[in-house]
């Protein structure tokens, strides 16, 4: 939890605006040969060169998206990049540039801005992202945080979510529903501090689910997967307002319908306890909680004797015709329309 008295910490004012933006520069190294000119300019340069550029961005505002009273903020930081680099990754491209911007209160330290940056700069070097500009600037109350991000795909190699065909396989990476259920518990451990602040919470049996909240990953190793065993998808999105939500936005945009099957989705096993702990129908959670990061495709179906077996991927349905719609295969053969209902 932030600390509540700032005048206990350095205050920004101390410092100077001049002195952080340089002493955030110099944390972040350039790593990408198309970043040209990163911080310092008043502008940066980036050079793709034969490669086409893909972007894309976020906005969280703190008590929409985020919640600081559990928090932490190096693993906001490090959420912030990971949450911006998934949208590249989802377009079968590799990240390459990122540029944040962050409105806060006075309530926020100088130590509070370097631990968000050292989120950001532990997530830039693992996924090799180089931080190209980053601006700081007043708000009224609490935080708000915004970035840019780019990346570099080879000419005709991207993929979005118009390509899908009829007769296609619906594939997942990774498994769903964990980043919500983690949440609810995060939530609920809140309610509880609130009513009793020397409770301490026992978190040992929640840990997945947690991590896949507060420190999620970026699913910038399905392409190199996919390359090695030579399937390009057809088509593309990322899951973060719920698989179902995904597969209406791949349905819309490639005039398709798709058949989903609940026995195929991949649930970890802890998902399954604490939504029997909370009463929740898991199912439920996993096409609709949000916040999964992970990557929905089609591939064609002379391609899954590639995939099969794959650990990382998971074959969870097919396309059909647009006129037969979206639907869900339950585990007694029950077909019911599929509805995104993104918690």
């Amino acid at each position: 939890m932030l600390d509540s008295h700032p005048s206990q910490k350095t205050s920004i004012e101390q410092i100077g605006s001049v002195s952080l933006a340089q002493q955030i520069q110099n944390s972040f190294p350039v790593q990408n040969k198309s970043t040209l000119v990163a911080q310092g300019d008043d502008a940066s340069i980036l050079d793709y060169k034969t490669k086409k550029t893909v972007t894309s961005g976020l906005l969280w505002v703190e008590g929409v998206h985020f919640d600081l009273s559990y928090a932490p903020l190096k693993h906001l930081g490090y959420k912030t990049v990971v949450a911006s680099i998934s949208n590249i990754s989802a377009m079968h491209a590799v990240p390459a540039q990122i540029s944040i911007q962050l409105a806060l209160s006075n309530r926020f330290s100088l130590e509070a801005i370097e631990e968000f940056y050292e989120g950001v700069r532990l997530a830039s070097s693992f996924y090799k992202i180089d931080l190209i500009y980053n601006q700081l600037t007043s708000s009224q109350k609490g935080l708000i945080i915004s970035s840019s991000v780019f990346g570099e795909v080879k000419k005709d190699a991207f993929v979005g979510r118009n390509t899908a065909k009829e007769n296609q396989l619906l594939v997942l990476s990774g498994d769903i529903g964990a980043a919500y259920m983690g949440l609810q518990v995060l939530e609920r451990e809140k309610q509880v501090y609130l009513v009793n602040p020397n409770n301490q919470p026992d978190l040992d049996n929640y840990n997945y689910i947690i991590e896949r909240q507060l420190k999620p990953e970026a699913r910038t190793d399905i392409k190199d997967i996919l390359d090695k065993l030579e399937v390009k998808p057809t088509a593309m999105t990322l899951v973060n307002d719920g698989l179902a939500a995904a597969i209406m936005h791949l349905s819309m945009r490639s005039s398709v319908g798709c058949t989903l099957y609940e026995e195929k989705l991949p649930i970890d096993p802890q998902v399954y306890n604490v939504c029997e702990e909370f009463n929740l129908n898991t199912t439920t959670i996993a096409i609709n909680g949000g916040e999964d990061y992970e990557l929905l495709f089609t591939i064609a179906m002379e391609d899954y004797d590639k995939i099969k077996g794959n650990p990382n991927l998971s074959v969870i349905g097919h396309t059909v015709a647009v006129s037969e719609g979206n639907h869900l295969i339950t585990r007694d053969a029950t077909k019911i329309p599929l509805k995104a209902r993104g918690f």
